[in-house]
């Protein structure tokens, strides 16, 4: 059976599996088993109370080489992916709102893999790890349910890999693009249903579009399935990713814009701008059916992920921390789910999950002065660590035929710690901790007006912890600023979900008020310092609809978003921003049109 099941699920287990139809309340005979691949998860999807979507990926006839994940995520309702241009500064990810202040790497959207989070126990995140030719799907969870997911998570992403073609398969495809854009990829699997397994390379390379924005990197996924026997499932994951160039033209004024998009600034090439990436991870999944009822989930990975970044300024000050990012980290991280899916004494369905998840990263940060692009004498030297233990529940029921509930429920720890090692006169020891406590609840009801229509509405808490990155810098420069709080936020949303023969639509209304929002004081060569805003609002409308005509398919989706800030501040450079200013990033208006055409293949018969 395919295994991704993102929505109602607090830690990685497929939570909902047994609650979707509360007319089957007889036992039925045992059959063959039988892969369902989409009908069982839109059913689930369709009866979920979230706006959650979903996207298939065939990495053979996929109409894009599939080297960014914004590929795959524009024109979902809510969500603004933005490929950058720029191979060093990562995705930038945003879910209504959430995400868009991030300047590299994702946060504010917690990003999965496989069930294994890409996103830090301190919120920071990375999208370009997940390899998309060997992805199966992609699914989005936005709205109160996300906030079971712990920190961070503003919104979910999650990439799952394709399982292995039992009696094994190969391919292999190539991409070419302008600007020297060039994509290899092969795959190979092979095994049986029992044991079975799938390797897949891939190879990108590019001149880049603008000056000095070259970039080449080698992708490499392998998934290993054994199932001994029908009640146990067993998944391996081995991911190596290696980006030894990604060139950073950086940014323009406006001036410079309209003078020659195409232009670098001049400090890129006098620093040699440039970023080196190397990540390999690797995790086990345990899945074991204990008995009619219960079944549980274990899982456990590490990683190890080196960086180093070139900056645009030579950070030789006594007091710097250098021009040069010099980062070593290792990660880890287990989890335990525990499911019981039962009848009540009424025959309706009822499924509750429990579990526990604890992660842990520490880093080996160094700094040092940027010498024309060399690396020279040392600014910083620091342990930094960061970890997370959560402890979340869930339940799934239905009430009547017609009338659904869930609830959920997760207490979360997440603690920073810096260790400095490099203390001199002009800069003293910054070594420093900082703990933040919260417990997330949710609650959403879903009433089946019809067996065609479907009305939803829940509510939830979620917070998120500023990251290592964000407190690194303070207002006079006097080391990390461990006064900054945790972001807190309260979400609700009504929505209602349509499906015809041939059509859906789904259609949401959301609204969330944060108080300390994570947003920039001040930037200083490039850096940026932050400090804590309250009354910050997000709210607005999504609409997706979709259908399928024979080899036609055409889609479209709307979202408005109104995000501002409810009070004013003071903000970087001292300017005041006013009451009612909008959130930097967000769009107010974001709207997709598209047809998709995929005649089947010659003498294919219908899918029955």
């Amino acid at each position: 059976m395919h295994r991704t099941c993102l929505l109602a699920l607090a830690g990685g287990a497929c939570a909902a599996a047994h609650a979707a139809d509360p007319a089957d309340a007889a036992e039925q005979p045992t059959l063959d088993t039988v892969e369902v691949i989409d009908s069982s998860q839109a059913q689930r999807r369709f009866d979920s109370a979230a706006s959650y979507s979903s996207v298939s990926v065939d990495g053979f006839t996929a109409p894009t080489p599939l080297v960014h994940l914004s590929e795959l995520l524009e024109g979902q309702a809510g969500v603004v992916a933005q490929d950058r241009g720029n191979y060093a500064q990562d995705l930038q990810i945003a879910v209504r709102g959430f995400g868009t202040r991030s300047t590299f790497g994702v946060r504010g959207v917690r990003i999965l893999v496989d069930g294994i989070p890409a996103t830090m126990p301190d919120g920071q995140g990375q999208a370009a790890t997940a390899h998309l030719p060997s992805a199966a799907q992609i699914d989005v969870l936005r709205g109160p349910l996300a906030q079971l997911y712990g920190n961070a998570a503003g919104g979910v992403v999650q990439v799952t890999t394709r399982d292995p073609r039992p009696g094994g398969a190969a391919q292999a495809g190539m991409a070419m693009g302008s600007y020297g854009q060039r994509l290899l990829d092969a795959s190979l699997d092979f095994g049986s249903e029992r044991l079975g397994g799938l390797v897949d390379l891939s190879h990108f390379q590019i001149d880049g579009w603008r000056a000095h924005s070259a970039a080449r990197r080698t992708h490499f996924n392998g998934k290993l399935v054994a199932r001994p026997d029908g009640q146990t499932r067993i998944t391996a994951l081995l991911n190596l990713y290696d980006q030894p160039l990604a060139q950073d033209p950086l940014g323009l004024t406006q001036d410079q814009m309209h003078g020659d998009p195409r232009q670098t600034a001049s400090v890129a090439a006098a620093f040699n701008t440039r970023k080196a990436v190397g990540q390999n991870q690797l995790g086990v999944v345990l899945e074991q059916q204990l008995n009619a009822t219960d079944s549980v989930q274990l899982r456990a990975y590490g990683g190890m992920r080196q960086l180093t970044q070139y900056l645009s300024f030579s950070g030789a000050a006594a007091n710097s921390a250098g021009g040069v990012v010099d980062l070593d980290r290792s990660y880890y991280g287990v989890g335990a789910t525990w499911t019981r899916s039962m009848r009540l004494a009424s025959g309706l369905p009822l499924t509750w999950t429990a579990g526990v998840e604890a992660h842990r990263m520490s880093e080996h940060r160094q700094g040092f002065v940027n010498e024309q692009g060399r690396m020279g004498a040392p600014r910083r030297n620091e342990r930094d660590r960061a970890g997370n233990t959560d402890l979340y529940a869930q339940v799934d029921t239905w009430l009547s035929a017609r009338w659904r509930a869930i609830a959920g429920l997760r207490a979360s720890q997440v603690r920073v710690q810096v260790d400095d090692r490099h203390i001199a006169a002009a800069n003293p020891d910054d070594s420093g901790s900082r703990t933040w406590r919260h417990t997330s609840p949710m609650l959403g009801l879903v009433w089946s007006a019809t067996d065609a229509w479907n009305l939803y509405a829940n509510v939830g808490r979620g917070f998120e912890t500023p990251t290592l990155s964000e407190m690194a810098y303070s207002l006079g420069n006097t080391g990390p600023n461990y006064g900054l709080s945790a972001a807190r936020s309260t979400q609700w949303e009504v929505g209602a979900k349509w499906r015809g023969t041939r059509q859906q639509l789904e259609l949401a209304w959301f609204d969330t008020r944060s108080r300390g929002e994570i947003v920039p004081v001040e930037t200083v060569n490039g850096r940026s310092i932050f400090q804590n805003v309250d009354n910050v609002r997000r709210r607005g409308l999504e609409l997706a609809w979709r259908a399928t005509w024979g080899a036609w398919s055409p889609r479209a989706s709307y979202t408005y978003l109104d995000a501002y800030f409810g009070h004013a501040y003071t903000g970087a450079g001292g300017v005041a921003v006013a009451a009612g200013n909008q959130l930097p990033g967000t769009a107010r208006h974001a709207a997709q049109l598209a047809l998709d055409y995929a005649p089947a293949p010659a003498g294919a018969s219908e899918a029955r």
